[in-house]
């Protein structure tokens, strides 16, 4: 078996971010870089770039402007065909099987800033991808193949996942219909939340932090966003140990929004 370092961020435009995606591979060196919200077209992205890093494999589900999601690796990839979990039909989601280990790379939307469905269209979108999710991994509980779920999933769950609970239980992204669904989701598909196998629920633990603050270091009014979930058979090849939110990359120049999210996992190459 063979160490294979797996890392998730939302970039929030991987053109834009290029240096610092390169910077990080090289710092960092993931396996695997699963990347949401990267804001371009397929014919669009830097390949080049992503080669010179050291990652010659790539996959991406692109969207003109908005949305998209990408893998990369130093291993070959194996595209397999995504579960329709977007209504829209827009570049939420990406399945892959690397060394074994099928791995979906999602973008779960934000949900706009109303916390209704009836009023806001975006906040019934989000429930409705969130529904989808828990009857599609539901229907996989028992299923023998590896799953490693990863993205920016615009739900922090449990209470020491924001800022201020008490606060945040209106605001979407911590709504109760949210975290129910969240819980769910990984309740009824099998999932281990790798974060919280590591980080005890009583410990705050945030991969986001709003662009609006003045000092979001200082504030650290943030959120866990960003998710590593292992199905049943995947979790004993997943090292928690080894899960990292790299906070330092939410500083810097031109910055995402997002921390980038790391995790070892153990494959057969």
């Amino acid at each position: 078996m063979t160490d294979l370092r797996l890392t998730s961020w939302n970039i929030n435009s991987v053109r834009l971010r290029m240096p610092r995606v390169a910077d990080f591979i090289a710092r960092e060196k993931p396996d695997i870089l699963c990347l949401q919200e990267i804001k371009c077209r397929e014919a669009e992205y830097p390949l080049k770039a992503f080669e010179e890093a050291g990652m010659p494999y790539v996959e991406i589900a692109g969207q003109k402007g908005m949305h998209g999601v990408a893998i990369g690796s130093k291993y070959p990839i194996e595209r397999l065909d995504t579960p329709d979990f977007c209504m829209r039909g827009e570049a939420r989601a990406l399945s892959v099987k690397i060394a074994g280990i099928e791995i979906h790379n999602l973008y779960v939307p934000a949900g706009g800033d109303e916390p209704d469905p009836v009023i806001n269209e975006k906040f019934a979108h989000k429930l409705e991808f969130l529904a989808r999710m828990e009857k599609i991994y539901a229907a996989r509980c028992a299923d023998s193949q590896p799953l490693i779920v990863v993205g920016d999933i615009n739900v922090a769950p449990g209470e020491h996942d924001v800022w201020s609970h008490k606060q945040l239980l209106k605001v979407v992204s911590h709504t109760p219909v949210e975290t129910d669904a969240l819980d769910k989701i990984l309740k009824l598909g099998g999932f281990s939340d790798i974060g919280r196998l590591k980080h005890d629920a009583t410990e705050k633990l945030y991969s986001w932090w709003s662009y609006r603050a003045r000092d979001w270091e200082k504030s650290n009014r943030g959120r866990r966003l960003d998710h590593i979930w292992a199905n049943q058979a995947a979790t004993p090849l997943t090292d928690a140990s080894s899960y990292e939110i790299h906070q330092s990359d939410r500083g810097g120049e031109k910055p995402s929004d997002h921390a980038p999210v790391t995790v070892n996992l153990k494959a057969a190459l």
